[in-house]
């Protein structure tokens, strides 16, 4: 397990507002994808796959708030395995809130609640 942070996410009841808010209070380059009602979210240069052209920095997303997805911000941990990792925090006293799905051919997300009731992410590449 990696143990990574690899991704955030941040939700929102007003998406013109939100996406307008970050990218003019920071210059993150937001691309919206109406498809799946996600913003993805570049917060530095990208190479042409989508992903980090340089080290050091993280990409994200950003989600209409509804009722079955986190009310705020997350923060997603890269794992070699999200079904492992999900036994792991259960056993250690967390919780599943989304267990794991698949994303497009990219790799598998799910979403757990740790002991103190942060909801986090976790995210594994479908890439070996």
């Amino acid at each position: 397990m990696s143990g990574r942070v690899v991704h955030f996410e941040v939700p929102f009841d007003d998406g013109d507002r939100a996406r307008n808010f970050y990218r003019q209070a920071f210059g993150w380059q937001l691309t919206e994808m109406p498809e799946v009602k996600y913003t993805g979210v570049s917060t530095g240069p990208v190479a042409e796959s989508g992903m980090a052209a340089e080290p050091g920095y993280i990409g994200g997303g950003m989600f209409e708030r509804v009722e079955h997805l986190p009310k705020g911000p997350v923060i997603t941990v890269g794992v070699d395995d999200v079904d492992a990792a999900l036994a792991k925090i259960e056993s250690l006293g967390g919780a599943t809130v989304s267990a794991k799905q698949a994303v497009g051919e990219f790799g598998f997300a799910a979403y757990f609640r740790d002991p103190e009731g942060n909801v986090m992410g976790l995210w594994q590449s479908a890439q070996g």
